[in-house]
Protein backbone atom coordinates (compact mmCIF):
# COMPACT_ATOMS: atom_id res chain seq x y z
CA UNK A 1 0.00 0.00 0.00
CA UNK A 2 1.13 3.64 -0.85
CA UNK A 3 2.72 5.60 1.82
CA UNK A 4 -0.01 8.60 2.51
CA UNK A 5 1.82 12.00 1.55
CA UNK A 6 1.38 14.76 3.81
CA UNK A 7 2.13 18.61 3.03
CA UNK A 8 3.66 20.74 5.27
CA UNK A 9 4.25 24.70 5.42
CA UNK A 10 7.16 25.90 4.03
CA UNK A 11 8.04 27.57 0.72
CA UNK A 12 5.12 28.00 -1.19
CA UNK A 13 5.30 24.73 -3.78
CA UNK A 14 3.21 26.59 -6.48
CA UNK A 15 1.39 29.91 -7.12
CA UNK A 16 -1.83 30.11 -8.22
CA UNK A 17 -2.63 32.84 -10.95
CA UNK A 18 -6.25 34.30 -11.13
CA UNK A 19 -6.60 37.00 -14.18
CA UNK A 20 -9.58 38.93 -14.18
CA UNK A 21 -11.88 36.70 -12.30
CA UNK A 22 -15.38 37.13 -12.44
CA UNK A 23 -17.16 35.08 -9.68
CA UNK A 24 -16.54 35.06 -6.27
CA UNK A 25 -17.22 31.63 -5.34
CA UNK A 26 -14.42 30.36 -7.91
CA UNK A 27 -11.59 32.08 -6.21
CA UNK A 28 -13.20 31.43 -3.04
CA UNK A 29 -12.61 27.51 -3.58
CA UNK A 30 -9.25 28.73 -5.45
CA UNK A 31 -8.19 30.13 -1.84
CA UNK A 32 -9.12 27.02 -0.26
CA UNK A 33 -7.28 25.18 -2.46
CA UNK A 34 -4.10 27.14 -1.88
CA UNK A 35 -4.67 27.00 2.10
CA UNK A 36 -4.58 23.08 2.17
CA UNK A 37 -1.37 22.72 -0.46
CA UNK A 38 0.20 25.24 0.57
CA UNK A 39 -0.01 27.55 -2.32
CA UNK A 40 -0.33 31.23 -2.98
CA UNK A 41 -2.56 33.29 -4.86
CA UNK A 42 -2.25 36.31 -7.30
CA UNK A 43 -4.81 38.32 -8.30
CA UNK A 44 -4.79 39.96 -11.50
CA UNK A 45 -7.71 42.79 -11.90
CA UNK A 46 -9.96 43.96 -12.86
CA UNK A 47 -11.91 41.56 -10.75
CA UNK A 48 -15.89 41.25 -11.10
CA UNK A 49 -15.66 41.15 -7.14
CA UNK A 50 -14.58 42.78 -3.99
CA UNK A 51 -11.48 41.59 -1.94
CA UNK A 52 -12.18 43.97 0.88
CA UNK A 53 -11.97 42.86 4.18
CA UNK A 54 -15.50 42.91 5.30
CA UNK A 55 -16.47 41.05 2.21
CA UNK A 56 -13.55 38.54 3.06
CA UNK A 57 -14.75 37.75 6.16
CA UNK A 58 -18.09 37.53 5.36
CA UNK A 59 -17.85 35.05 2.63
CA UNK A 60 -15.65 33.25 5.44
CA UNK A 61 -12.05 33.31 3.87
CA UNK A 62 -10.59 33.40 7.55
CA UNK A 63 -7.46 31.93 5.78
CA UNK A 64 -7.05 34.54 3.39
CA UNK A 65 -4.04 36.20 5.16
CA UNK A 66 -2.21 32.62 4.69
CA UNK A 67 -3.04 32.19 0.90
CA UNK A 68 -2.80 35.41 -0.74
CA UNK A 69 -0.07 36.84 -2.02
CA UNK A 70 -0.96 39.93 -4.03
CA UNK A 71 -3.33 41.91 -6.13
CA UNK A 72 -2.29 42.98 -9.33
CA UNK A 73 -4.14 46.06 -11.04
CA UNK A 74 -2.93 45.13 -14.53
CA UNK A 75 -1.75 41.91 -16.23
CA UNK A 76 0.89 43.87 -17.38
CA UNK A 77 1.62 44.93 -13.59
CA UNK A 78 1.39 41.27 -13.02
CA UNK A 79 4.39 40.25 -15.57
CA UNK A 80 6.92 43.52 -14.37
CA UNK A 81 6.60 42.16 -11.35
CA UNK A 82 7.13 38.21 -11.69
CA UNK A 83 9.51 39.07 -14.82
CA UNK A 84 11.73 35.87 -14.58
CA UNK A 85 9.51 32.96 -12.88
CA UNK A 86 8.50 29.81 -14.84
CA UNK A 87 4.96 30.20 -15.97
CA UNK A 88 2.19 27.99 -17.20
CA UNK A 89 -0.93 29.46 -18.98
CA UNK A 90 -3.77 27.26 -19.30
CA UNK A 91 -6.27 27.27 -22.12
CA UNK A 92 -8.14 24.88 -24.14
CA UNK A 93 -6.32 26.05 -26.82
CA UNK A 94 -3.13 25.20 -26.00
CA UNK A 95 -0.88 22.58 -27.82
CA UNK A 96 0.48 21.06 -24.69
CA UNK A 97 -1.29 18.49 -22.79
CA UNK A 98 -1.21 18.54 -19.00
CA UNK A 99 0.12 15.12 -18.81
CA UNK A 100 3.09 16.28 -21.01
CA UNK A 101 4.16 19.74 -18.89
CA UNK A 102 6.93 19.29 -16.75
CA UNK A 103 6.20 22.08 -13.73
CA UNK A 104 8.34 22.31 -10.92
CA UNK A 105 8.84 23.91 -7.49
CA UNK A 106 8.09 27.57 -7.35
CA UNK A 107 6.07 27.41 -10.95
CA UNK A 108 3.29 30.06 -11.50
CA UNK A 109 -0.40 28.56 -13.00
CA UNK A 110 -2.05 30.88 -14.47
CA UNK A 111 -5.76 31.18 -15.29
CA UNK A 112 -8.05 33.32 -17.22
CA UNK A 113 -11.49 34.76 -16.57
CA UNK A 114 -14.37 32.56 -16.09
CA UNK A 115 -16.30 33.99 -19.53
CA UNK A 116 -12.78 34.85 -22.04
CA UNK A 117 -10.12 32.50 -20.79
CA UNK A 118 -6.41 34.40 -21.19
CA UNK A 119 -5.80 37.18 -23.29
CA UNK A 120 -4.91 35.96 -27.07
CA UNK A 121 -2.00 38.61 -26.61
CA UNK A 122 -0.86 36.79 -23.73
CA UNK A 123 -0.85 33.29 -25.04
CA UNK A 124 1.01 34.21 -27.84
CA UNK A 125 3.81 35.91 -26.25
CA UNK A 126 4.14 32.34 -24.56
CA UNK A 127 2.93 30.51 -26.78
CA UNK A 128 5.40 27.65 -25.51
CA UNK A 129 4.42 27.82 -22.30
CA UNK A 130 0.66 26.99 -23.17
CA UNK A 131 -1.30 24.04 -21.63
CA UNK A 132 -4.28 22.53 -22.20
CA UNK A 133 -6.97 20.52 -19.91
CA UNK A 134 -7.63 17.27 -22.10
CA UNK A 135 -11.03 16.51 -22.56
CA UNK A 136 -13.46 15.23 -24.66
CA UNK A 137 -13.95 16.72 -28.47
CA UNK A 138 -17.08 19.17 -28.38
CA UNK A 139 -17.31 20.01 -24.92
CA UNK A 140 -17.81 23.30 -22.88
CA UNK A 141 -14.69 24.31 -20.96
CA UNK A 142 -14.18 23.11 -17.54
CA UNK A 143 -15.49 25.17 -14.11
CA UNK A 144 -12.50 27.66 -13.71
CA UNK A 145 -11.94 25.98 -9.91
CA UNK A 146 -11.91 22.94 -10.78
CA UNK A 147 -9.74 23.09 -13.61
CA UNK A 148 -6.98 25.21 -11.05
CA UNK A 149 -7.69 22.09 -8.93
CA UNK A 150 -6.59 19.40 -11.80
CA UNK A 151 -3.57 21.05 -12.80
CA UNK A 152 -2.68 22.06 -9.15
CA UNK A 153 -2.61 18.58 -7.86
CA UNK A 154 -1.05 17.53 -11.46
CA UNK A 155 1.86 19.89 -10.71
CA UNK A 156 2.32 18.81 -7.22
CA UNK A 157 2.13 15.53 -7.47
CA UNK A 158 5.27 16.16 -10.18
CA UNK A 159 6.95 18.51 -7.60
CA UNK A 160 6.38 15.79 -5.00
CA UNK A 161 7.82 13.06 -7.45
CA UNK A 162 10.96 15.23 -8.23
CA UNK A 163 12.00 16.08 -4.65
CA UNK A 164 12.39 12.54 -3.15
CA UNK A 165 15.96 11.04 -3.09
Amino acid sequence: MPTPVTLTPSAPPLTLVLVEPQIPPNTGNVARLCAVTGARLCLVGPLGFSIAQKDLRRAGLDYWDKVFQAFFPTLDDYLAEHATVRRHLFSSHAATSLWEADFRPGDHLIFGSEPRGLPKALLERFAERGVTIPMLPDRRCLNLSTAVGIAAYEALRQIRLCARP
